[in-house]
C-alpha cells in the first residue's frame, strides 16, 4: 500500500483523504469543527520551512511542527537512509539487559552534550513519557536513600508538561488538567517568569526575589523532607516564551535544591538540541540540573523520541539500591531505527553548525518581529523570547495589558479573525487564549532558517495581523 497519491492531479483524491482523516482519525487538541464544517488541511509534502497540501497550497511552517523539525523538512532521505540501513542489519532489540549500538551510541553522544555529570540516559517515545520516567526516577532515588517521605514535586504555573498521568499531574495548565482529576498526589505550583503583567516599577532582580523567596516559602510550607524534584523549563513555553529574569534566576533555583535535598529537573523537550542557541538550555542559562529530559529535536521529530539523561550519582545510587535497577520499563525504550535516525540527525546538525546558526540568526529574528510588534502596537502588548522562540502576546488596552475591545473578544478575534487571515497568508504559527485570557502567537521555526526565511515569516505575519485588525475593524 502507497500513501503518494497525486492529488494535484486527481482531486477526488483530496476529497477523499480529508473525508477519511475526518470520519477515522482522533487528533491531537482538535476542536469539534475540524471534523464536521471547516477546512481540514492535509499535507502531503515538505521542502526545507514549508509544507504542502494535498491541494498544492503552500505554507511557511513557523513552528517547526511542534517546536521540534529542527532540521526542517529537506534532510529526511539522509535520516531515512539511516533508518533504512538499521533496519536491515536490526529492526528492533529491547534494551531490557541487553544493549544494540545505536542505543549505546546515542546515549553516548547524549552524555556527551550534556552539561556536567549528566552521564546516564534512559530512552522513551515522547516528551510526557521521559517526565514519566523523570518523576519515577526521581521517586526511586529518595525511597533508596531511605526518604521515602519525598514524594511531592514543584512544577511552575501554566507550564505543560505532557499528558500522561504523572506528567499532566506536572501541569499548571488548568484548562488541560481539571476534567481528569484527581491526579497524581502532591504536585505543587508556583509562579512562572512572566513579567508582562508585573508590578511596572518592579525591577527584573525583584522579580527574581519575588518568585525565588516564593518558591522557598513554598518548600517550607509543604515540608522539606516531603519534595522529591522541581520541575523547570529553562524558557517556559506554555504562557509564551518565558525567559528568566535575571541570569541568577536559575542558579538561585539550584541553590535551593542544594539546601533542602531536592532534585532539579529542567524539562527540556523543548530547549533541548539546540533551539535557543545551545545543545541544552540549562547550558544557555548557566544551571546544573540533576536530570535532563527530552524529545521534539533529538531527532528532529523524524521519528518518535525521548528520554532522560540524569546524573551518574543518581543512577548509581539507585543501582546499589535493595531493588538493584531503575524500576521502569518501556517496550519501545532505545529502539534501534529511533536511535539511528538521531545519531544521523545529530551528526547533520552538527555538519551544519546547526546550533552556531541559531546564535548567528537569534538577533535578527528578534529584530524583524520586533518590527512587526512595532507596526501592530494596537493590539500587541508584549513580544518576547530568546533563541528561535518567541511569542506576542496581544492586548488592545496597554494600561492594564489586556485583551478588553468592546468591539471583538479575544476568542472571536482569534477565531474568526487571526486564524483564518494566517491560513490566507500561508503561515503555521500557534495561536491560544492564555490562561489570563490575552491571545498568545508563537513563532518557533526550524533552527536552519536563513535571514530570508526570517524575513518572509515576519512577512508573512505582519500581512496576517493587517488582514485580522482590519476584519475585526480595530483601529492602528
Amino acid at each position: 500500500m502507497t500513501t503518494n497519491i497525486d492529488t494535484e492531479a486527481d482531486p477526488a483524491a483530496t476529497a477523499q483523504l480529508t473525508d477519511v482523516a475526518k470520519r477515522h482519525l482522533v487528533m491531537n487538541f482538535t476542536p469539534v469543527d475540524k471534523y464536521r464544517d471547516a477546512e481540514l488541511p492535509v499535507f502531503v509534502r515538505g521542502e526545507h520551512i514549508s509544507l504542502f497540501t494535498d491541494t498544492g497550497k503552500r505554507y511557511v511552517d513557523g513552528l517547526a511542527g511542534l517546536f521540534c523539525v529542527q532540521l526542517g523538512y529537506s534532510h529526511g532521505a539522509e535520516i531515512g537512509e539511516a533508518v533504512r540501513d538499521q533496519l536491515a542489519e536490526l529492526p528492533y532489540q529491547t534494551t531490557w539487559s541487553m544493549a544494540h549500538p545505536a542505543a549505546a551510541l546515542l546515549a553516548q553522544k547524549i552524555a556527551q552534550l550534556a552539561p556536567g555529570d549528566l552521564n546516564r540516559v534512559f530512552f522513551a517515545s515522547g516528551g510526557g513519557e521521559s517526565n514519566e520516567a523523570a518523576i519515577k526516577l526521581a521517586r526511586q532515588y529518595h525511597v533508596t536513600r531511605g526518604e521515602g517521605a519525598r514524594i511531592k514535586f514543584i512544577a511552575r504555573r501554566v507550564a505543560y508538561h505532557g499528558t500522561s498521568f504523572g506528567a499532566m499531574s506536572l501541569n499548571g495548565m488548568t484548562d488541560v488538567r481539571k476534567m481528569f482529576e484527581p491526579l497524581m498526589y502532591g504536585v505543587r505550583h508556583t509562579h512562572n517568569t512572566k513579567r508582562y503583567r508585573r508590578p511596572r516599577n518592579e525591577t527584573p532582580q525583584q522579580t527574581t526575589d519575588f518568585l525565588l523567596n516564593e518558591l522557598e516559602s513554598l518548600i517550607i510550607q509543604e515540608g522539606p523532607d516531603t519534595i522529591a524534584g522541581i520541575f523547570m523549563e529553562p524558557l517556559q513555553n506554555a504562557g509564551g516564551s518565558l525567559t528568566p529574569p535575571t541570569a541568577d534566576y536559575f542558579p538561585r533555583v539550584r541553590e535551593l535544591c542544594d539546601k533542602y535535598g531536592i532534585l532539579f529537573i529542567a524539562d527540556e523537550v523543548i530547549t533541548g538540541f539546540g533551539r535557543l542557541g545551545s545543545w541544552f538550555g540549562s547550558i544557555h542559562y548557566g544551571f546544573q540540573p540533576d536530570i535532563i529530559t527530552f524529545a521534539k529535536g533529538i531527532a528532529s521529530a523524524h521519528v518518535p523520541l525521548g528520554g532522560f539523561v540524569a546524573s551518574d550519582h543518581i543512577i548509581e545510587t539507585v543501582l546499589d539500591g535493595p531493588v538493584g535497577m531503575f524500576n521502569h520499563a518501556l517496550t519501545y525504550s532505545g529502539h534501534p531505527a529511533a536511535c539511528a535516525a538521531a545519531l544521523k540527525n545529530l551528526e547533520i546538525m552538527e555538519r551544519l553548525g546547526v546550533v552556531e546558526h541559531v546564535v548567528d540568526v537569534a538577533p535578527y529574528f528578534a529584530e524583524a518581529l520586533d518590527r512587526v510588534a512595532q507596526r501592530h502596537s494596537n493590539i500587541v502588548g508584549d513580544h518576547r523570547g530568546d533563541g528561535l522562540h518567541r511569542s506576542f502576546e496581544l492586548a488592545t488596552n496597554h494600561d492594564s495589558r489586556r485583551w478588553d475591545s468592546e468591539r471583538v473578544s479575544a476568542g472571536d478575534f482569534v477565531n474568526n479573525h487571526l486564524n483564518p487571515a494566517l491560513d490566507e497568508v500561508g503561515l503555521l504559527c500557534r495561536v491560544a487564549i492564555d490562561a489570563e485570557g490575552n491571545p498568545l502567537v508563537q513563532l518557533s521555526p526550524p533552527l536552519v532558517s536563513t535571514r530570508e526565511d526570517i524575513d518572509e515569516i515576519a512577512g508573512l505575519l505582519d500581512k496576517a495581523f493587517t488582514i485580522a485588525t482590519n476584519s475585526a475593524q480595530l483601529s492602528r
